[in-house]
């Protein structure tokens, strides 16, 4: 059946995420319990919140004392982000109720708009394949956040085991996997030389929007010399 399908499509597009997100998110309850927040805290954040990056900000300035408006005014600008993920996935699935699509934004993270982006290269859109991609993935880390928080005090340092760079790893794996052609790596190299740049002399994060928003458009404005000259 088609639904079935899809539904198997987005769980086998979610195991490589599930597998990042469960050493992610159990390093996010180990932070987050050090940081003061208590089991059910840890929980909510990631079943509401659900943005690793954002999160582990928030654990960061919530340990260093930060005020409530400066936590939530930097988790706001550092998902930002989203609302291209969101624009981008739009033209898929417009002809679905606005209702399903507003539970499908809240659902997105860099790593499923990216696994998503990839596999309606080849499939048609499907609403069934998006809920189930996400669902996955936002219970693994839920369970691995709630697992982290049992036991956080236990571990110790989650550094001393290697686990703070489970999520540059992770985002390093997805950027890979888009590299296909001479456009996207143009893209990347513009985006990523434009990022560290904006970040040398521009406080705040607005560094990630605006390389992507230039990168974007330097991709779309140069794509048709690039498919002239191949």
């Amino acid at each position: 059946m088609y639904w079935r399908e899809e539904i198997r499509r987005g769980l086998q597009g979610a195991l490589p995420i599930v597998l990042g997100y469960l050493p992610l998110g159990f390093v996010y309850g180990v932070l987050a319990r050090e940081a003061g927040l208590d089991l059910l805290n840890t929980v909510l954040m990631s079943l509401f919140v659900y943005a690793g990056s954002a999160q582990f900000i928030a654990v960061s300035l919530l340990a260093g004392g930060a005020a409530a408006p400066s936590i939530i005014f930097t988790v706001f600008l550092v998902n930002l982000r989203h609302l291209l993920m969101s624009a981008s996935l739009a033209p898929y699935l417009r002809r679905h109720h606005p209702g399903l699509l507003a539970l499908l934004s809240a659902e997105i993270t860099d790593e499923t708009f990216a696994m998503a982006m990839a596999h309606y290269a080849h499939h048609k859109p499907s609403l069934f394949y998006h809920f189930a991609l996400h669902l996955a993935s936002h219970s693994s880390w839920v369970l691995a956040s709630l697992l982290g928080g049992l036991t956080g005090n236990i571990l110790g340092d989650p550094g001393r085991l290697g686990f703070n760079f489970a999520l540059p790893a992770m985002f390093i794996i997805l950027l890979i996997l888009q590299l296909k052609d001479k456009r996207t790596l143009l893209v990347a190299g513009v985006a990523a030389s434009l990022s560290v740049a904006i970040a040398l002399h521009l406080p705040g994060n607005w560094n990630i929007i605006l390389a992507a928003c230039a990168a974007a458009t330097i991709g779309v404005a140069l794509e048709p010399w690039i498919k002239t000259s191949g």
